[in-house]
């Protein structure tokens, strides 16, 4: 191990059923460092981190820890936590009906050796050293978020860890909280602890880290300096496009725009919700197809998910065909001629034990009321024609949609939000993880329906589709609209460098 290195990973392979999901990554952690772990969905962060933690077993490589002769073999969470390996989860995992006190020393061997007044003592203490706002006998409900993920992280130094990994800590936090949890991160540094930080926020990870490394696929793309990786660079770097191989994609056949109204559609301002983005400002013309681009986490599905009445919206107006509506719920925009195909179809967008002719007449029967169902006859004869249209494979219109693939199953909930025949229509990842076919399908129709005069937010994360699809892009960064892209500005290039925000 490098001299000053509290942590190694040489190596390491992890095999899922038909997916490899890290391929001889290699990951090094010194003392008193502050680490990124970078990459988009399906990098691989997250298995490495479980690896690590003992929630899965390797299946190649080695881990090293300093003050251990050879390599350490980490089965289970708790090996994690005997070796000083010690995590901070997004949600916190504490007990809120017990005492500060109690959660610190809940569950470990020397606490029943303690008395209440030893442990509040030494509670005490250790607020006290790092400098957080509670007191050992507070209900741990009492506090802020902020202040109960300082705690989590406060039990974990207590308990002697040496690696210290904080998996999105600062999602649920405001501009204040975070200041304070980096205050610690950096006090906690100063006593030679490495901290490993999750995050997809890309100004906090230039604010607090020393160095980044970066996965994608599965696989290592390497470890940098922080002020040797310009911004740019690293989103360059997590997209796997390089910067000299950029080209613009956007094919000249599939412009299938319809004239824009001089009235929009659908105009939002100053909208945010209860999911801590900013308020935006949004527009979309008749028989246009934009969308919202940026990184994983950076509040692309926010802010669709607000417009929609899916989150509770805290801000703003909302206008349909210049006329200012509430939508406090679905069901009002779907009244107003809003339809949203939602990111997770397995969890927000099928009901699985339905068939898929129910699945299809689920958002129109809704609008209808279900004290006016439709008939039997109808049903079949509208499930039908949309199993037809989207070339729909099912062996009946019975069938039960979870026994369809992927891709028609996401075809069906495209169904149901046609049949509702609305004026506008949200689609949140329509082709995640379906195959090649399907999504040329989707991308075709979109631009069909759009020439059709309908208006479409087209919402991907791959960017080459996005460019294929959309003649308008709103960026998104931490939660932010940081811009706005249409004519020569729309290609990678912009993107990357408006979503990096400059070299700072």
């Amino acid at each position: 191990m490098k001299d000053n290195a509290v942590l190694e990973m040489k190596g390491i392979d992890k095999v899922f059923p038909g997916v490899r999901a890290l391929q001889n990554v290699d990951f090094t952690l010194c003392e008193g460092e502050i680490h990124a772990l970078m990459g988009e969905n399906g990098a691989g962060k997250s298995t490495l981190i479980k690896v690590l933690t003992g929630v899965y077993v390797k299946d190649g490589g080695q881990i090293f820890l300093k003050g251990h002769d050879g390599e350490v073999h980490i089965k289970s969470p708790q090996d994690a936590q005997n070796l000083g390996i010690s995590t901070v989860y997004q949600e916190i995992t504490l007990c809120p009906n017990l005492s500060v006190a109690e959660n610190m020393f809940i569950g470990r061997s020397k606490s029943a050796t303690l008395n209440w007044s030893q442990m509040n003592k030494a509670t005490t203490e250790i607020l006290q050293s790092l400098d957080i706002p509670a007191t050992a006998t507070m209900q741990l409900s009492n506090c802020s978020i902020a202040v109960q993920q300082m705690i989590a992280i406060a039990r974990a130094v207590d308990m002697e860890c040496k690696v210290l990994i904080l998996d999105e800590p600062t999602s649920s936090l405001d501009d204040n909280e975070v200041a304070k949890l980096f205050k610690l991160m950096r006090d906690l540094k100063a006593k030679g602890v490495g901290i490993i930080f999750v995050t997809h926020f890309l100004d906090q990870v230039y604010e607090v880290c020393d160095k980044i490394t970066v996965l994608r696929d599965g696989q290592l793309v390497g470890e940098y300096e922080i002020e040797k990786l310009p911004r740019l660079e690293l989103v360059s770097k997590m997209l796997g496009k390089e910067m000299d191989d950029l080209s613009e994609i956007k094919e000249s056949s599939g412009e299938t725009q319809a004239v824009k109204d001089e009235v929009p559609v659908v105009e939002v301002e100053g909208l945010y919700s209860n999911t801590g983005i900013k308020p935006f400002d949004f527009y979309i013309n008749k028989g246009e197809v934009n969308g919202f681009t940026g990184l994983l986490g950076s509040g692309r599905s926010e802010c669709v998910r607000a417009i929609f009445g899916a989150d509770r919206v805290v801000g703003g107006t909302v206008k349909v065909n210049g006329k200012e509506v509430k939508i406090k719920a679905p069901i009002d925009a779907m009244k107003n001629g809003i339809g949203y195909l939602p990111e997770d179809r397995k969890v927000d967008g099928i009901i699985g034990d339905l068939s898929v002719r129910e699945n299809i007449l689920l958002a129109a029967q809704v609008l209808k009321g279900f004290l006016k169902p439709y008939k039997k006859s109808e049903q079949y004869k509208l499930a039908q024609e949309y199993i037809r249209m989207l070339s729909i494979k099912t062996a009946s219109e019975d069938t039960p949609i979870k026994s369809l693939s992927g891709g028609n199953q996401q075809k069906v909930i495209l169904a149901r939000w046609l049949l509702t025949h609305p004026e506008y229509l949200i689609l949140d990842e329509p082709t995640r993880g379906i195959d090649i076919g399907t999504k040329v399908d989707i991308q075709k129709l979109v631009l069909k329906l759009a020439g059709e005069g309908m208006s479409v937010t087209f919402i991907s994360s791959e960017t080459d589709e996005m460019l294929r699809t959309c003649s308008r892009l709103i960026v998104m960064r931490d939660l932010n609209k940081v811009g706005e892209l249409s004519g020569d500005d729309l290609n990678q290039s912009k993107i990357m460098s408006t979503i990096a925000g400059g070299d700072k």
